[in-house]
């Protein structure tokens, strides 16, 4: 047998017993979570990922299933990216506004996420644009512009009651995971650390950049401190850089991401917020 989640903000019960009969379900349990109500369909043939798109598309809905080898359980390590995922902005974006340059920023960042372009060099292009912004402009991006993505405290509540360890990993800036970190109750931060002179941006980036390689890297890091198997941890990420991220944990989620990585991501949320992540976490 196989296990299919089933959800969505128009996924109602009627809909989901039609699912249910196109997938042969022999069970079909309603789950519900803060109010959240999803379907996990017990059926013996699992759909391919063309039938799952079809099917996504006719009834407007999320389906997924859990690959060989993860159990929500076992899961003791939630890890998400931060731009377009934990947060509705992409931060560097919304900094280089401030400087007149957030289009051709913006064009680069865009490129970067769909893989185009090596994430390293383009992070230091992006950056170098922003060189002489005072330092308080960040203040700014984060107090005006920064907002959570629905379903990001529901999330990480929901990790907490069950015990599991939450992180947030980003190739943008310490300085707005630091305070993400503190905001959500997150017990790990990592990211870039733009160097700061007089007050002002130097439009460079201290130590070791924080790519894809890097993010699975730290995945790997908590994982063992914390004594689970990577399998045992569930990577949310909406740009290529989360790739190696998402193929390390034993579940990857691309959250309304770019199409090659929901392509190669084990879930494929497009139609719900983050709460669309919390029955991976519930036994």
């Amino acid at each position: 047998m196989y296990t299919l989640i089933a959800q969505g903000p128009g996924l109602g019960a009627e809909t989901a017993a039609e699912l249910a009969l196109v997938l042969e379900a022999a069970q079909v349990h309603v789950m519900e979570s803060d109010g959240v109500a999803f379907y996990r369909l017990e059926t013996p043939r699992c759909p391919d990922e063309a039938e799952r798109e079809a099917l996504r598309e006719r009834y407007l809905c999320d389906l997924n299933h859990f690959p060989k080898g993860f159990s929500p359980a076992e899961v003791g390590l939630l890890i998400c990216d931060m731009d377009s995922t934990l947060i509705t902005i992409e931060c560097v974006d919304e900094i280089a506004d401030f400087a007149g340059v957030k289009a051709e920023v913006a064009r680069i960042t865009e490129a970067a996420m769909r893989g185009d372009l090596d994430f390293e060099g383009a992070l230091r292009e992006r950056v170098r644009l922003l060189a002489g912004l005072p330092v308080a402009v960040l203040e700014r991006v984060w107090a005006e512009r920064l907002r959570l993505t629905p379903g990001a405290v529901t999330l990480m509540e929901a990790a907490r009651r069950r015990g599991i360890k939450t992180a947030v990993v980003s190739g943008g800036f310490t300085f707005f995971t630091e305070r993400l970190k503190a905001r959500l109750g997150l017990d790990y931060a990592l990211a870039n650390t733009l160097e700061v002179v007089d007050e002002r941006l130097t439009g460079r980036v201290l130590g070791e950049v924080v790519d894809g390689r890097v993010k699975a890297r730290f995945l790997a890091e908590i994982c063992a401190e914390l004594g689970i198997e990577t399998r045992q941890a569930v990577a949310v990420g909406d740009g290529a850089n989360d790739l190696l991220m998402m193929a390390e944990a034993g579940l990857g989620v691309a959250f309304h991401a770019k199409p090659k990585v929901r392509a190669r991501a084990d879930w494929s949320l497009s139609h719900c917020t983050l709460e669309g992540v919390v029955p991976a976490l519930l036994p």
